[in-house]
């Protein structure tokens, strides 16, 4: 699964914790594969009007930690329970299309915002000014 399909899929849980969510990935086949530049970020289940900003305030509650998630990437995963070191976060940027160095303040800035908006795009309903 992707990391930002890990998102999704956890954000998706705890908004709807009786429902059963399976976001299957099929085995890719090599001689069908195509490469679509239409979509600007990865398609899992959509998040239907998920409000992201309580789903991940409650996490936050929850987990009885002071986590800022809305100004820091890793803070926000880590509400998540997805993993937040430098492997990921680097394969999250590849993801989303976020350039430059993975360490670098301006970039996780940068990927922060991405991933906030693509999570808008995929039907949640996120704090301004993310959307």
């Amino acid at each position: 699964m992707t990391i930002f399909g890990d998102i999704v899929s956890k954000l998706l849980r705890s908004a709807r914790p009786d429902a059963c969510i399976v976001s299957p990935e099929p085995a890719p086949d090599p001689a069908a594969a195509t490469v679509s530049t239409d979509a600007p970020f990865p398609a899992p289940t959509p998040l239907s009007g998920v409000d992201v900003a309580a789903v991940l305030d409650a996490r936050v509650r929850k987990s009885g930690r002071a986590l800022d998630w809305r100004r820091s990437l890793t803070d926000l995963l880590a509400a998540l329970d997805v993993d937040d070191g430098l492997a990921q976060r680097s394969r999250l940027a590849g993801e989303l299309g976020c350039n430059g160095p993975i360490d670098d303040p301006a970039t996780i800035e940068r990927l922060h915002d991405k991933l906030m908006h693509a999570l808008a795009a995929n039907g949640g309903k996120v704090p301004p000014p993310f959307h």
